[in-house]
């Protein structure tokens, strides 16, 4: 019995304090600092040692501008604890009252601290920061590294050099440690490409270039002609990072999958010029079968989303012919399902189609290629209108693959395909819940067709206008174009100035866009543009009429205002970063 009274004693006490440390918190949080400071001074007399509440405590002291009850406090705590980051906590609080010949000197006593012990550094320059002291955080770290060579402070040193505006060392200090740790290299990465996106970023951008040719002409390691491809991808600037691939090829000649990896983010950003090049210096230089497959898949997919129906018989032979040279076995299971999609979608022979897929499930498969086959044929079956064999299907890879992309790639199909059946209540649903999806491309469409369910079921309870939507998108999903542009064209006649019709103008124009009808593309924008200024279609409406512009139509003139327009009044679109980088590209910034 005293064993359990003294356990629910300490449970409540842990309760109690648990509550006194939130309601701390809270009145912190808020600005009331009288009352947080009366909290953290209680907590503190429980738990002295806590430095977390000791500073909270003298935050609060400072913010009321009791700055010598913050003095005596700190003065006691460093003569019981000797720890030096309570030097830089008495250097602030003088210079909070502006005395700055009194803080000084306490930071540099916080300096010599490190200098009679570097192992100190850590604390004290993590208190420099804390405090936005920055130039003594950096002379914290450049003084324990003198000191103690085994030391390494250079990606800390970098982002310091960074927050003072000190680029140029930035860059110098973050690339040396790139060499030097090459373990580091994604990390430092990921903090330069944050400065190559923000405003003011074509002078780093510059710097940033002329330091990596710099130190690629003067060392020939490899390893600078992987950091200029990567910066050029990350311009998109494939063309260029091709000429470094290459010369990474010449003395790597095993490095032809980071190539093929090349082509490939440049089919992804819309580049088929360089994606070509790329892909066929590929097949001119390996006999490497997964290569040649991998290759060829890219090749001819990009073919069949530009090619007329005239070419669809040469290009069914060239798949035929691509087997035949490859056999049919496991590794070309890829082309084989290029093969069954473009017989069904395109040739219109979804049995033959079927029939493929199903010859490659007999295959000796690993997961994933089992998955990606049942996907094909649930996307033949959706085509065919077979709804719940199509559902059975995304169902099994669910299952087969919890929680991987595949396995979120067939959900989102398995709620489009209950949004093609008008199941709308399910659909949205499931579109809910894919709205969290890890991975961004799925979240977004999943987000897109959960706006469009939900907004026009709010404007029309009867769905009338949505359903025909609908079928407009399944005529798009079974290829059937033109069948597609008459149901839109008729919902627009129909539902004119609803809900629906920003929407219902978009899908016009990207159908015209694909199809190179550009200025019946452009019309259908600008009807967004003018009648739906407000709704959330018009960055979308701009970008791509923009994009027509500049790419296209070769405009720029005309590309250039919708690009800024993006720029100044839809700072959260998808398509901000870039708008802003085009936008600067057709201004006339060179140094990109």
């Amino acid at each position: 019995m005293k064993k359990l009274l003294l356990h629910i004693s300490l449970f409540f006490s842990l309760v109690c304090f648990s509550q006194n440390e939130q309601l701390a918190q809270y009145y912190y949080d808020k600005g009331d600092f009288e009352k947080a400071k009366i909290s953290y001074e209680e907590l503190l007399k429980s738990i002295p040692q806590n430095s977390q509440y000791f500073l909270r405590t003298i935050d609060c002291y400072q913010q009321l501008q009791q700055f010598d009850t913050a003095e005596k406090a700190i003065t006691e705590r460093f003569n019981t604890y000797k720890q030096g980051t309570l030097l830089v906590e008495l250097g602030y609080n003088f210079q909070l009252q502006k005395n700055d010949v009194k803080a000084q000197n306490y930071y540099e006593q916080a300096l010599d601290r490190i200098k009679k012990n570097p192992n100190e550094v850590y604390g004290i320059s993590n208190s420099f920061e804390k405090k936005v002291l920055l130039e003594y955080a950096l002379k914290s770290y450049q003084t324990a590294a003198t000191l103690e060579p085994n030391f390494n402070f250079n990606y800390q040193v970098g982002l310091l050099y960074g927050q003072l505006g000190n680029q140029e060392m930035m860059i110098s200090t973050f690339l040396d440690e790139a060499f030097a740790n090459p373990q580091n290299s994604i990390l430092i990465q990921n903090q330069l490409a944050r400065f190559m996106t923000d405003e003011g970023d074509s002078v780093f951008k510059e710097m940033l270039r002329k330091s990596l040719i710099l130190r690629t002409q003067k060392n020939q390691d490899i390893f600078w002609n992987r950091y200029l491809s990567w910066f050029y991808v990350q311009q998109k600037e494939f063309e260029k990072a091709f000429i470094q691939e290459k010369a990474i090829y010449r003395r790597d000649p095993e490095s032809l999958a980071n190539i093929v990896n090349l082509g490939q983010l440049a089919i992804e950003e819309n580049n088929p010029e360089a994606a070509k090049e790329i892909l066929g210096f590929v097949l001119e230089n390996t006999k490497d079968l997964e290569l040649l497959i991998q290759a060829n898949s890219y090749l001819i997919t990009m073919k069949i989303e530009t090619a007329p129906e005239k070419d669809f018989e040469t290009i069914n032979a060239e798949l035929a012919g691509l087997l035949k040279q490859f056999e049919i076995s496991p590794f070309t299971v890829s082309l084989q399902l290029i093969q069954a999609y473009f017989v069904a979608f395109n040739m219109k022979n979804p049995e033959e189609g079927k029939t493929i897929v199903k010859r490659a499930l007999e295959l000796p498969l690993n997961e994933y290629e089992k998955a990606q086959a049942k996907m094909e044929l649930a996307d033949i079956l959706l085509y065919e209108e077979k709804f719940n064999q199509a559902l059975l299907y995304y169902s099994q890879i669910e299952l087969d693959l919890k929680n991987d992309i595949v396995a979120h790639e067939a959900s989102l199909k398995a709620a489009k395909t209950s949004y093609f059946k008008t199941d709308f209540v399910w659909a949205l649903k499931q579109f809910k819940e894919l709205k969290s999806a890890n991975t961004q491309l799925i979240a977004n469409d999943a987000l897109e067709y959960f706006l469009l369910i939900n907004d026009n079921t709010v404007a029309d309870s009867t769905q009338t206008a949505l359903a025909a939507f609908a079928k407009g998108d399944f005529l798009l999903y079974q290829n059937r174009i033109q069948e597609a542009i008459i149901q839109f064209q008729t919902i627009l006649q129909k539902h004119k100035g609803e809900e629906i019709e920003a929407v219902t103008l978009l899908r016009l124009g990207k159908i015209f866009e694909k199809r190179g009808d550009f200025t019946l593309a452009l019309s259908q924008y600008q009807a967004i543009i003018d009648q739906h200024s407000d709704g959330i279609y018009i960055d979308e409406a701009l970008y791509f009429s923009a994009e027509i512009y500049n790419r296209q139509l070769q405009l720029p003139e005309k590309a250039k205002p919708l690009y800024e327009k993006i720029i100044f009044a839809h700072e959260d679109s998808i398509y901000f970063v870039e708008a802003r980088r085009k936008y600067r590209q057709l201004r006339g910034d060179t140094n990109l």
